[in-house]
C-alpha cells in the first residue's frame, strides 16, 4: 500500500487512535494560530480543468500557455508543493512560498495532453474526480485513474458524485451524493481521498461541517493564498483559464502573498435573506499598512470598488447592492511595502 493510501485509509484501531491524536494536536495548533499573526509565505493553489479544448474557454487552457506558466513559476524561483505535505505541516509557518497545481473533473484532455508533461517534469498535483462522470465520453476511465495514481506526484481528490450544485440539494440528497462518491472511490482504489473540492466552489456550513467528518481538506474556487490561519475546509485557489490566461496577470498572481485575517463574518457563505451580507474582517494587531487595502466585488452583477471603513484593525465592507448571480465574489488586496497581499471570498446565493 503506497503512502497516499496510508494517509487516506483508517483501517485499524491503531490508525484511528493516531488520527484522533493528530486531530487533537491540530485543534490546539489551530486554536493557537488563529490568535497570532504568522507571517506565513503561504501556498498558492492554481485550478485547471481542460487542456487544448478551445470550445470551452472558461475552463480551458492551451497547453503551450500552460507550459509558459510553468516556466514563469520556475523562473520566479518557486518550487511546487507536494500535496502530502499539507497534512504534515499545514499548521507550521511556511518560510518559502510554493505553488500547488490542482485539476478538476478528470477530463480526457488532461490525461492525454497535460498528464504526460506533468509526469515528465515531475510536477506534483491533485486531480479532483466526480465519480459519476468517470468512464463517460470526454472523461478519464478508472484504469487511467489507477495508472496515474501509481505515480508519487499524483494525488486524488473527491469532487462529489454528480458534480451537482450542492447547496441546491436537500441535506439527505447531499449526504447520499457524497457517500456514493466515497464508496465508489473505495471500491475502485481501496480508499477515499483526504482532499475534497466543492463543485463550482459552492458550499454552506452544513456541507462544510459534514465533509469535515470524512476529509482533511476542502478547496473552493475563491482566489487567495493559503496560510496557517485559513480554514482547512475553505482553502482558496486561483482559477486559470483562457478567459483570464494573460501571462502578465499570471505572473502578478503567482507573486501574491497571503493576506491573513483573524476572523471573518459572516461565517456562512450561503446567502439567503441576508443579501447583501454585513461583511466584517478582523485583522491581527501586528499587521501593517491595513489602510492600503482595496476591495472589489460583483455586487449588482458588476465588478466595482466596494466602500470600506476601518475601526482600528476591523474592516467593514459596505455593500450597496445585492449579489444577483448565483455566486458572488469579493476580492481584497493590500500593498504591504511593495509586497502584494490578497484574499478572496465567494458567496453562494439562494436561487428563487
Amino acid at each position: 500500500m503506497n503512502a497516499k493510501k496510508i494517509l487516506s485509509l483508517a483501517a485499524s484501531t491503531i490508525k484511528l487512535f493516531i488520527i484522533i491524536l493528530l486531530f487533537n494536536s491540530n485543534s490546539k495548533a489551530e486554536e493557537q494560530n488563529i490568535k497570532s499573526y504568522s507571517g506565513d509565505k503561504g501556498i498558492l493553489a492554481l485550478m485547471y480543468h481542460r487542456f487544448d479544448e478551445s470550445k470551452y474557454p472558461s475552463t480551458n487552457i492551451q497547453m503551450d500557455v500552460f507550459k509558459q506558466q510553468i516556466k514563469i513559476i520556475r523562473n520566479s524561483k518557486y518550487n511546487f508543493y507536494d500535496p502530502k505535505d499539507l497534512e504534515k505541516n499545514f499548521h507550521i509557518t511556511k518560510i518559502e512560498k510554493k505553488i500547488l497545481i490542482t485539476i478538476d473533473d478528470a477530463f480526457s484532455s488532461f490525461y492525454e495532453i497535460a498528464w504526460p508533461y506533468l509526469k515528465e517534469e515531475k510536477i506534483p498535483f491533485i486531480l479532483f474526480i466526480s465519480t459519476e462522470a468517470i468512464g463517460k465520453n470526454g472523461y478519464m476511465t478508472w484504469d487511467q485513474v489507477k495508472e496515474l495514481e501509481k505515480e508519487n506526484i499524483a494525488y486524488l481528490g473527491n469532487h462529489s458524485h454528480t458534480h451537482d450544485y450542492l447547496v441546491d440539494l436537500e441535506n439527505d440528497k447531499f449526504i447520499k451524493d457524497i457517500n456514493t462518491a466515497s464508496k465508489i472511490f473505495i471500491k475502485n482504489l481501496g480508499y477515499n481521498p483526504i482532499f475534497f473540492s466543492y463543485p463550482f466552489g459552492e458550499y454552506n456550513n452544513f456541507i462544510k461541517d459534514y465533509l469535515a467528518k470524512s476529509f482533511k481538506f476542502s478547496f473552493g474556487q475563491h482566489s487567495g493564498v493559503i496560510d496557517i490561519n485559513k480554514n482547512k475546509y475553505e482553502l482558496p485557489r486561483f482559477p486559470i483559464n483562457e478567459k483570464y490566461g494573460d501571462l502578465k496577470r499570471f505572473e502578478f498572481l503567482i507573486n501574491l502573498h497571503p493576506l491573513e485575517y483573524k476572523t471573518l463574518s459572516p461565517e456562512e457563505k450561503y446567502l439567503t435573506d441576508n443579501n447583501p451580507p454585513k461583511f466584517i474582517v478582523e485583522f491581527f494587531n501586528e499587521q501593517k499598512n491595513l489602510n492600503n487595502i482595496n476591495c472589489f466585488s460583483d455586487e449588482g452583477n458588476k465588478w466595482k470598488k466596494t466602500t470600506i471603513t476601518f475601526d482600528k484593525n476591523i474592516l467593514n465592507l459596505n455593500f450597496k447592492e445585492k449579489f444577483l448571480f448565483r455566486r458572488g465574489r469579493v476580492n481584497c488586496s493590500l500593498n504591504d511595502d511593495g509586497v502584494w497581499r490578497w484574499f478572496g471570498i465567494q458567496f453562494s446565493i439562494k436561487q428563487n
